[in-house]
């Protein structure tokens, strides 16, 4: 029999080996005899092998002629019938396992079958099982795990059928299972293409599965020696990436009617990622119903129907779900979100879907949600058309239709409202974190009866300029021959946007109210820009000069009223608190001098356009009645509360006196807080930092 194996490998030094470096491995080799339980005869005869192996390559004549016979492309060597079996054990012991398996595999089958009962037959038999486990040991460190367990199956058949070595059978069986999840990732993570190893990899994960109890693992004893809890879920996890989401609903299905309510669980995640990456809107009715049929421990189950609901654009039912939540946290951050609760809603359900439904999935890559294109959808537009037919509810379309009869006089123009993301984490049911969105406060939040008993053609304004605002993401709607696709689409936007961007209404009927007053009410005169002008019989420079807490990082008011004050930009990405504290002095100081009349506010480069009309509105007011205001305001202290690439927040100390005047000179009302704390948050946007909100008496 020849072997694929010379002498130098025999013996196990290389072919530059000296004489001293041979004779030496050769002794150690002698001493290291292989203790498996081999006959003493092999045993012998790998011995007289490696002596022959030595004496041949110390001698330099044999060793020269040797080396010759390696040029001229000889490998291997011949061994006689009586040494067949010590020579299987050298190459073996050479790090040459799966040669010698496949050998010893075909010398122990007919016609070679030795003798039954013979040392040959017993050396043969144990020979295959270590070489079988060591070939298998060999593709693990290769991680070809579906390669590792051929071998160790073909050991064990082979024991069964020469019904020997109980014991080393069995421990090739435990090797064989515990090598079964490696396997399942071996066979899963090759290409699609392959076919049959994928749907091999698929029943077996299944059957391991359902061998262990559901993913709950209830049978106990089932692989419990080797793959807990635990371990279970780490492989499980690294598995789901490698299905298909079909896959997966399937698995997840078979083993929820098996009693797993963990993968019914999954099923619904499963049925809610393809419904929305696939726009199969049907696919949330069935997710749907098997969440409300679950009875998990700690789940709150309320705000995941929510969001289903917010898809299918049920608006109403979606705010009812989030109101009956069990987790008083969502509940307190719905209640104290500073914009609207659909706002809030739709950010939860984005990230939501971003971080837990459409995540693990082989044939699904969507890295960020954009609800803009599931309402623009076509089918998901027919399909709710469909839905509201059938439940005889008036439509979205219905309702804004509703709305506009009320309107009859048309708006302005408005700026664009949608202030900045900030990320912030969101405590989730089970104590799961999750992020969520959370979008720089509004300047004026929706007001139905405002709305109701104003006269604003807001319904046409949006029709025309919807082209113009951001959805709730901040993402333009940039198709824009959309409207002509489908008049239903322009009712949901419509609708959307209504509840989203309330401040516009706040806006436009600011503007409204101050054209419609100008006509009706005359203003007292304003201050003109003369330093000389008196307040009551004293100067601006003069009254200035009485209350240093004017002197606001160098701003007075006679250099405001002179222009000499250059309102610069803050477009840095990190500024400092000195950058933010003199944009917030410039912005006291530029409301202080509005609101006592004596100049018009232009901050649009650095206060929101929302910030700017609240305080036109209470300068309104204050002429109506027929007041002014002196304020005098200093900045004590100010600290950094948070900050993100979108948005800051810092808190403010201020020395703060209002006075309330008539325009006749007659004083009213005076107020002083010493010190009053205000939260001032500012929003980058068009890039710059803009102020955007503030709240006072923290």
């Amino acid at each position: 029999m020849e072997l694929p194996l010379d002498h130098f490998r025999l013996i196990g030094v290389s072919p530059s080996a000296t004489s001293e470096e041979i004779l030496r491995a050769f002794q150690l080799r002698l001493d290291k005899t292989p203790n498996e339980g081999f006959t003493y005869e092999v045993l012998t005869q790998r011995s007289e092998l490696l002596r022959f192996t030595a004496d041949l390559l110390t001698d330099p004549e044999s060793r020269r002629e040797y080396e010759n016979l390696l040029l001229n492309g000889v490998s291997g060597l011949e061994f006689s019938s009586n040494r067949e079996v010590a020579g299987l054990i050298l190459l073996w012991e050479s790090g040459s396992p799966k040669e010698a398996f496949k050998i010893s595999k075909k010398a122990l089958q007919p016609p070679q079958t030795p003798a039954l009962g013979s040392s040959r037959e017993a050396d043969l038999t144990l020979l295959a099982a270590l070489t079988a486990r060591d070939s298998a040991i060999q593709e693990q460190q290769l991680r070809s795990y579906s390669n590792a367990a051929d071998f160790l199956q073909e050991g064990i058949k082979l024991l069964q059928r020469m019904g020997k070595l109980g014991e080393m059978r069995k421990e090739l069986e435990e090797d064989l299972t515990s090598l079964l999840p490696y396997r399942i990732l071996d066979l899963l993570s090759r290409d699609l293409n392959e076919l049959e190893s994928h749907k091999k990899g698929l029943s077996m994960l299944e059957n391991l599965i359902i061998k262990r109890g559901g993913l709950e693992g209830i049978n106990k004893s089932e692989y419990g020696n080797y793959l807990n809890q635990q371990e279970f879920e780490a492989f499980f996890q690294q598995i789901r990436p490698y299905l298909t989401v079909q896959e997966q609903i399937d698995l997840f299905l078979e083993l929820q009617k098996r009693g797993s309510l963990e993968a019914g669980f999954l099923a619904f995640l499963s049925l809610t990622a393809i419904g929305f990456s696939r726009r199969k809107p049907e696919k949330l009715f069935e997710a749907r119903r098997i969440l409300k049929k679950l009875n998990l421990s700690g789940l709150d189950s309320m705000p995941l129907v929510g969001c289903l609901d917010l898809l299918l654009a049920d608006i109403d039912q979606a705010s009812a779900r989030f109101s009956s939540s069990s987790d008083e946290t969502l509940r307190d951050w719905l209640d104290n979100y500073p914009g609207n609760k659909l706002e809030a809603i739709c950010i939860f359900c984005k990230n939501w879907l971003e971080n837990d439904v459409l995540v693990g999935y082989r044939d699904i890559d969507l890295k960020a949600v954009d609800l803009d294109s599931w309402f623009e959808d076509r089918e998901i537009q027919e399909f709710i058309e469909q839905l509201e037919k059938k439940s005889n509810k008036p439509s979205i379309k219905t309702n804004l239709q509703n709305q506009q009869t009320k309107n009859e006089s048309a708006t302005k123009d408005s700026d664009n409202i949608l202030n900045q993301v900030d990320e912030k984490r969101l405590p989730w049911p089970g104590g799961i974190k999750r992020e969520y969105e959370d979008l720089d406060t509004q300047e004026n939040q929706f007001n139905e009866g405002n709305f109701k008993n104003k006269p604003i053609d807001f319904y046409k304004y949006l029709i025309e300029k919807i082209a113009e605002l951001k959805f709730s993401f901040g993402e333009f709607l940039k198709d824009k021959d959309f409207i002509s696709r489908s008049p239903y689409l322009i009712y949901l936007y419509a609708f959307l946007i209504l509840f989203i961007f309330g401040i516009s209404i706040g806006f436009v009927r600011n503007n409204f109210k101050k054209s419609f007053q100008d006509q009706v009410f005359p203003d007292k005169p304003l201050l003109t820009k003369d330093k000389n002008q008196n307040i009551d019989g004293k100067t601006i420079v003069q009254e200035t000069k009485k209350k240093p807490s004017n002197e606001l990082n160098s701003f007075t008011t006679e250099q405001f009223l002179n222009d000499k004050i250059q309102i610069k930009e803050i477009t840095k990405s990190s500024p400092t608190l000195e950058d933010i504290k003199n944009l917030i002095n410039l912005w006291l100081l530029s409301k202080s001098n509005y609101l006592a009349g004596k100049n018009e506010i232009n901050l649009s480069k650095i206060v929101s356009n929302g910030l700017i009309g609240r305080t036109i509105e209470e300068r309104q007011n204050d002429i109506k009645k027929e007041i002014y205001k002196e304020i005098n305001s200093k900045i004590r202290k100010i600290d950094l509360e948070s900050q993100t690439s979108s948005r800051i927040v810092v808190l403010v100390e201020l020395d703060y006196l209002e006075r309330i005047i008539k325009n006749t000179g007659e004083f009213v009302n005076e107020t002083s807080l010493t010190p009053l704390k205000v939260k001032y948050i500012l929003g980058f946007s068009n890039k710059s930092w803009k102020l955007v909100d503030f709240v006072s008496g923290l």
